[in-house]
């Protein structure tokens, strides 16, 4: 039997720490989710991954059952936790706020590989490298 699928929810939850309070609760309470049932999963599959927030897509299927993937943490937030930093700069052209080294790129595109559309290690790179000039961080 092939369960009906009814919907797909998109959340961006700190690891270990899911509540049914919002974004979570409503967002699957709306669709009749059992959303202690999705707090406790996801806890428990996160707990050993420190404070990062993971991206997760949930599948919603018309008997209120949902399945769950979660994905690499934003490049962002890898960027953000490897320079120790709280946000990336306002004009990313003018100030600057760290410096990655191509050995911590490659770390992070490593990690970011199997969410990208690459296979390639220095495509990824570059795809980071993007994201880090963007929040005025400087590649060495």
């Amino acid at each position: 039997m092939d369960k009906k699928n009814i919907t797909q929810v998109k959340l961006q939850i700190q690891a270990g720490k899911a509540t049914p309070t919002p974004p979570i609760g409503p967002a699957l309470g709306q669709h009749g989710v059992n959303i202690m049932d999705f707090c406790n999963q996801f806890n428990n599959q996160t707990k050993d991954k420190g404070d990062l927030i993971y991206p997760v897509v949930i599948d919603i299927y018309k008997d209120r059952s949902f399945k769950f993937i979660i994905k690499t943490p934003p490049a962002a937030v890898l960027i953000k936790s490897l320079l120790n930093i709280n946000k990336g700069s306002k004009e990313s052209l003018k100030e600057k706020v760290g410096t990655l080294t191509q050995s911590q790129l490659e770390e992070i595109a490593r990690i970011k590989i199997p969410d990208l559309n690459t296979d390639d290690i220095e495509q990824a790179k570059k795809i980071i490298a993007g994201t880090a000039r963007n929040m005025g961080i400087v590649i060495k």
